[in-house]
């Protein structure tokens, strides 16, 4: 049966789906849906067919939408997304991750929270806030927010989350306890003799290599780096690329030496491509050496930034690799990375960018 991709587009003013056929070449942009909520995060959920969106912020609170007929009906709720009284409110909901019947949120101020009625209800897994470095944990540049998560595939104890800026942390035990895991990762921002702390890294993205549970990369504010157990320890992977500081990371579906992530020029040097020539970078090695991809993208004047879950892969075969810009931009490739075609443009700040292969 032929297969269609919906890309899942989250942007500042509300969720968008772009359908395209089997090959990606031709494309269909549907929407803005969600009310034009600030949406942080959109992802399917393959099996059901389900799509949710985590979003909000002060003034509309937290909530998570759904779809079901792949955005022709929306609901949302936010029922059971709230900390106990007197604690700081959350402001908005920042990533989604479905496993089986259940789904987690990461929300802001950083925490986590888990439904088991696909969306309708949520409830704390408080674990997480009751880790003992806690109160010591600030906020990045977009506030303490809870924005990776990685289910492990197979054990449904184990999940691994990226905040910024306290770190990354891990339970075995399905949130009831949880452990930092950040030993070589670098604070470059900490005074000196103290920039590789147990917790307190800026970790901008998490993801986990196809195949291979034990290993994740990281870009980090002060890094790129590899770990092949899980996060116990980590490596730097960052030679060879053209900065230290980025937000995205994407992994290969089914190669998990290869991975591909998108630099920019560094924190206060405005956050966008170096040189203004717009590249993706790809290894095939887990990070010993790194190539720059640019065909078909901007090579001047390309003043943006791409957000830490705006890149994204599908599962078709060869994969697709989609990213999307601060300036409304979409990028897609159909070739791993070799090309690249935009597919979409004047699009609200894309804040993150997810995939679903569909039967059509």
């Amino acid at each position: 049966m032929a297969k269609r991709v919906l890309v899942l587009i989250g942007t500042r003013k509300g969720a968008f789906i772009l359908h395209g056929d089997e090959g990606r070449k031709s494309w269909e942009l549907k929407g803005p849906f969600c009310e034009t909520w600030p949406m942080n995060h959109v992802v399917g959920h393959a099996e059901s067919g389900a799509i949710f969106g985590g979003g909000g912020n002060e003034w509309f609170g937290p909530a998570v939408w759904k779809t079901t007929d792949l955005g022709e009906t929306w609901t949302h709720s936010s029922a059971g997304l709230a900390y106990e009284a007197g604690e700081e409110p959350i402001k908005a909901v920042w990533s989604i991750a479905p496993r089986n019947g259940s789904l987690y949120a990461g929300v802001q101020p950083a925490g986590l929270f888990r439904s088991d009625d696909r969306g309708e209800t949520w409830q704390h897994v408080e674990g997480l806030q009751k880790h003992p470095s806690r109160p010591s944990w600030n906020p990045g540049g977009a506030g303490l927010i809870l924005h990776s998560l990685v289910l492990h595939p197979q054990d449904e104890g184990q999940i691994w989350v990226g905040i910024s800026a306290a770190g990354v942390f891990h339970t075995a035990d399905g949130g009831k306890t949880w452990e930092p895991r950040n030993k070589g990762t670098r604070a470059d921002f900490l005074p000196e003799g103290e920039n590789y702390p147990e917790f307190g890294q800026c970790v901008h993205n998490l993801v986990m290599a196809s195949g291979k549970p034990e290993r994740l990369y990281q870009q980090n504010h002060c890094g790129m780096y590899r770990s092949d157990n899980g996060g116990k320890s980590w490596q730097s992977v960052e030679e060879g690329l053209p900065s230290s500081f980025g937000f995205p990371a994407a992994a290969h579906p089914r190669d998990p030496d290869t991975a591909y992530l998108i630099p920019l020029n560094g924190d206060t040097k405005g956050r966008y491509v170096p040189d203004a020539s717009a590249a993706v970078w790809r290894t095939r090695d887990a990070g010993s050496t790194w190539e720059a991809m640019r065909k078909g993208l901007p090579q001047k004047n390309a003043y943006f930034g791409v957000l830490r879950q705006a890149m994204a892969v599908d599962r078709l075969e060869p994969a697709g690799i989609y990213f999307g810009t601060s300036t409304g931009s979409l990028f897609a490739s159909a070739d791993e990375g070799d090309s690249w075609t935009p597919v979409a443009e004047h699009l609200p700040i894309i804040t993150s960018v997810e995939t679903m292969v569909v039967d059509k």
